[in-house]
């Protein structure tokens, strides 16, 4: 991914970072950075699970890039396990890596570890989930989260015809019954994904054109831990039986924030007599091929596609900038604070995906080939 560099002299060290929306990058910090001190550098790369295809494209690709540019780097998975991932982390900082890329299982449990850090140098680049509770964060790149809520809400008014194609009212006044699931509540990203996906639905909520039957809207009520789909499967079944087993209401909609939180509340619904082309319209997030299908299939309504691809070239810049003695790009300096600090971070832009545009986003971007998604 390339970057416009800007060339600056010592004095722009005492700059401030660029208001939100300006992207920045600065010049050498040392003349031993700057001579390549740094080049074949190990980088450690920190990855939550395999659990998800998401995170090993992101890990692969990242490693993969990295080692292109000539760095060592050392890639481990965490498995969702917090002392696994402490204990990884610990060991990359004992091997010498000069920067470290993490993808958070819990924001808050690695603040032992970003300490050590600081004391020995490394840079700290959070990758897609904010680290919070601690000041040496140094980066942060990520998609814009409180817009992939707003898109998750305003697509599954669109499925419900609530919203058209434009995003304008439609007249529809339903009522549609909607259950709404967030994502694990120690991962900072879930809570932008709900206020997001909330303030769109407040409006309809608040004038009955959406009816919450089980009246589950708290972000603790509706938090799937770890992202589980096994978790939001048996919360489904659960909501369909307490709620829906009476008097013949059905779920017309569901909040869904990721593809496999997606998956369990479709097999939830088709045990409970759901039929697989007559399902609730079903959101989701990260394109994931079983859930693209899905898409195609006429059951998961959406997704929300966020090209790995770009953030993962925008952690590698991100590390290479800092061991050749450059000032990251960034293009967020306000939004992103981890309870300690705002971290400076780069945004990028996700995109809604549906049955119409899937071609188009995921097959014609190279995302996915056709008969990946077969």
């Amino acid at each position: 991914m390339k970057f416009k560099r800007l060339i600056v002299g010592a004095l722009a060290l005492g700059l401030t970072l660029g208001a939100t929306g300006c992207g920045t990058r600065g010049g050498a910090t040392t003349d031993a950075d700057a001579a390549g001190d740094n080049s074949g550098a190990l980088i450690g790369i920190a990855m939550p699970t395999k659990t998800s295809e998401r995170w090993i494209k992101d890990g692969t690709a990242i490693q993969a890039s990295l080692e292109k540019l000539g760095y060592k780097t050392t890639l481990e998975y965490a498995d969702d396990k917090i002392p696994q991932q402490v204990q990884q982390v610990s060991n990359m900082i004992t091997k010498g890596a000069k920067v470290l890329i993490i993808a958070s299982i819990d924001g808050t449990a690695l603040s032992d570890q970003l300490d050590d850090a600081a004391k020995a140098g490394i840079k700290v680049i959070a990758y897609d989930r904010l680290i919070n509770g601690n000041a040496n964060v140094d980066y942060y790149t990520t998609f814009d989260n409180e817009k992939v809520g707003v898109d998750q809400a305003a697509s599954l008014l669109t499925g419900l015809g609530i919203l058209d194609e434009a995003g304008k009212d439609t007249g529809k006044t339903g009522p549609f019954n909607v259950e709404l699931f967030a994502g694990s509540p120690d991962d900072n990203n879930a809570t932008f994904f709900y206020d997001g996906a909330m303030k769109t639905l407040k409006k309809y909520i608040d004038n009955g054109t959406v009816v919450v039957k089980s009246g589950q809207t708290g972000f603790t009520q509706i938090a799937t831990l770890r992202w589980d789909p096994a978790t939001a499967q048996k919360r489904m079944q659960n909501l369909i039986a307490s709620t829906y087993s009476s008097g013949g209401a059905k779920v017309d909609g569901i909040l869904s924030p990721y593809d496999g939180i997606s998956i369990g509340i479709i097999s939830a619904l088709e045990a409970s007599g759901y039929a697989s082309d007559a399902l609730p319209v079903i959101t989701g997030q990260d394109a994931e091929a079983a859930s693209v299908k899905s898409i195609i299939a006429g059951q998961q309504y959406s997704t929300i596609y966020k090209d790995t691809r770009k953030l993962g070239d925008q952690a590698v810049a991100m590390a290479d900038d800092l061991l050749k003695g450059k000032t990251p790009e960034v293009n967020d300096t306000t939004s992103y604070n981890n309870k300690i600090k705002v971290v400076p971070t780069f945004l990028l832009q996700p995109v809604v995906v549906t049955k119409a545009n899937y071609s188009k986003e995921l097959i014609d971007s190279g995302y996915y080939t056709a008969d990946e998604l077969k």
